[in-house]
């Protein structure tokens, strides 16, 4: 008799043990679904979904992803085949050429409404110095918000956000790139 009472406890404990578990386990999976949740774009899933719909949409997502990596690596192929057939047999050569055959300097401006971002790209022989063009640029009215410059190969990118300081009527993009372009030069 003092067996089975010993032997009922334990029963008990098991009992809860495995109910904790248990209970650790959805609130752990519940976790995850939601993290896994929060990782699909908004546009993705619409409203309040169960577990089991958050899941098969994370899954269509992916298919959907992997679709697009395979669709990306064939574009991929078919430039790099591209390339190679256009460049004959010195195909690394001509690319090489080709990037040489880039007229420095290069000034290119993009206004989106208020913000400027102008990328100016020279040679490493360039004499020009970085703070003449934020210089350049506040004497036209622009305000350098972000600017930064790094080098590749035998190149000099130089890149500059900014934004216009007052809306005056009449700012001039051609009067700043025809500025830019003196300074380089």
């Amino acid at each position: 008799m003092m067996m089975q009472m010993k032997k009922g406890r334990g029963d008990k404990t098991t009992k809860m043990d495995r109910k904790t578990i248990e209970k650790n386990r959805r609130i752990h999976m519940k976790s995850l679904c939601f993290n896994l949740s929060s990782l699909l774009p908004n546009n993705f899933h619409k409203g309040a979904l169960t577990q089991y719909d958050n899941l098969d949409q994370a899954a269509k997502y992916i298919r959907r992803l992997q679709q697009r990596i395979e669709v990306l690596k064939e574009k991929k192929e078919v430039t790099m085949n591209n390339r190679k057939a256009a460049a004959g047999d010195g195909g690394m050569m001509k690319e090489k050429e080709m990037m040489n055959s880039l007229r420095y300097p290069v000034v290119e401006i993009r206004n989106l409404d208020c913000t400027l971002e102008v990328v100016l790209i020279s040679g490493l022989q360039s004499d020009f110095m970085f703070h003449e063009a934020i210089c350049v640029l506040e004497d036209e009215g622009v305000e350098v918000v972000n600017a930064n410059f790094s080098f590749v190969g035998d190149r000099a990118f130089h890149i500059f956000h900014s934004q216009v300081k007052s809306s005056r009527i009449g700012f001039e993009i051609t009067k700043l790139s025809e500025r830019l372009h003196e300074m380089i030069h």
